[in-house]
This record gives C-alpha cells, sequence and structure tokens, in this order.
C-alpha cells in the first residue's frame, strides 16, 4: 500500500501559518497559529488533547484508527466524524471490533457518519485483531511507548513548519506495527499518530498548552 499523504499538522512550508511563532487568540491565551486559525473544532482539541501524553488503550487504538482514516483527508474532516467513529466501531473496543465480518463492513461502508472507504474501515478491524494479538491488556500500551523508551520526547520546535513528516521512532514504529499486522500505519501516520497522543510534545514554544504539558510531571 502506497504511503498516505503527510498529515496536516505537518504542514509544507508554503503553509501561511507554517513560519509562524505562536499567536495570542482572542481569549488572550498564547497557541500553535493551527490552534486558534481555521476550523474552531481545532482550538478545544488543540488545548485539551493534542500532544498530552496518553497511556489509555482504548484511546491510543481510537487515534490509530483516526489517523489512517484521516490519511489524505484534513484532520477537521476527522474532528467532525469522530463521534460518528465511535458509534460505528462500538466506541472502538477492540474485542467487539475485531468481531466484525462481512454484514458490518457493509454496514460501515453505508454509514455517511465516517469515512466510507473499503481498505480504511477494513484497516481499523485488522488493527483490532492485531492489539488482541498483542495479549494481555497494557500490551499495546507498553508498545507503543516502547519506542520513545517511555518518555515522551520535547522537539520544542519553534513553528510547525520546521517539524518533520516522519523521524526515526515512527519509522521504527511503522516497521514494527506492520509486521503484527496492522494497517495504514506509514511512518508519516506513526508520527502523526505519536504527536497526538503526546509520546511526542510539537507544540511550539511559549504555547500555553505545550509549556503546561512540559511542566507536568
Amino acid at each position: 500500500m502506497e504511503e498516505p499523504a503527510a498529515h496536516a499538522l505537518t504542514p509544507p512550508p508554503d503553509y501561511p501559518w507554517a513560519t509562524r511563532t505562536v499567536t495570542v487568540g482572542p481569549d488572550g491565551v498564547a497557541r500553535c497559529a493551527w490552534g486558534v486559525e481555521g476550523d474552531p473544532l481545532y482550538r478545544g482539541y488543540h488545548d485539551e488533547e493534542w500532544g498530552r501524553p496518553s497511556r489509555d488503550e482504548g484511546h491510543l487504538f481510537e487515534m490509530l484508527v483516526l489517523e489512517g482514516a484521516q490519511a489524505g483527508l484534513s484532520w477537521s474532516t476527522i474532528l467532525k466524524k469522530r463521534e460518528g467513529y465511535r458509534r460505528a466501531f462500538a466506541g472502538f473496543d477492540p474485542l467487539v471490533v475485531a468481531g466484525f465480518g462481512d454484514g458490518d463492513v457493509a454496514r460501515l461502508l453505508g454509514d455517511a457518519g465516517i469515512v466510507r472507504n473499503r481498505l480504511k474501515i477494513e484497516s481499523a478491524i485488522a488493527n483490532a485483531r492485531a492489539v488482541l494479538a498483542l495479549g494481555e491488556s497494557g500490551a499495546l500500551v507498553d508498545l507503543l511507548w516502547g519506542f520513545v523508551g517511555a518518555v515522551a520526547l520535547d522537539r520544542r520546535p519553534a513553528n510547525l513548519g520546521g517539524l518533520p513528516a516522519e523521524t526515526p521512532e515512527s519509522r521504527a514504529m511503522s516497521r514494527e506495527l506492520k509486521r503484527r499486522g496492522f494497517r495504514f500505519v506509514g511512518p508519516t501516520v506513526c508520527y502523526a499518530f505519536m504527536q497526538a497522543v503526546g509520546l511526542v510534545n510539537d507544540h511550539i514554544v511559549g504555547c500555553a498548552a505545550g509549556e503546561e504539558i512540559r511542566r507536568a510531571p
């Protein structure tokens, strides 16, 4: 399968806000520029979730599915469909999703609440089965956090334009996840996932959310 396009939050250098530092919003809070401008859903996602370390297996599985679903689309599209995904995929319970069969695939292809792409739907089911194949509860957490030595990376970027689309860690994650049967987990998708779940803090220096994460024990 071809590697999907880079994540929307790792912009090409010609994006209008790619070289900007933090932006102060109407509420007086300094944020990464993408957390202030564009889709208002981004603000809540930026402030409350992106870059915050997660060791919740259900959340990690959810973000693996959503990051794979985002490939080739805007993240705004996925945020707007997130509740639809939660309903369609049983709250992202891997045990339930792993049992989905052809009838469920047909049902999901008719569900306007998600991205109706057969490969992406089938990859979500395959990924649930791959999670179960890891064995005991918590194995996914240990596997994913192992790529950063169990400690979140902090790149302290000056602007988003300098962020990589992939890294040695995301390439290693991609290779291992593919080996274990996961799909839609190319290096760029894996790096976007790492950013999302706090394996790396890529908030711009001076961003209030990023600094809060850096101060956390």
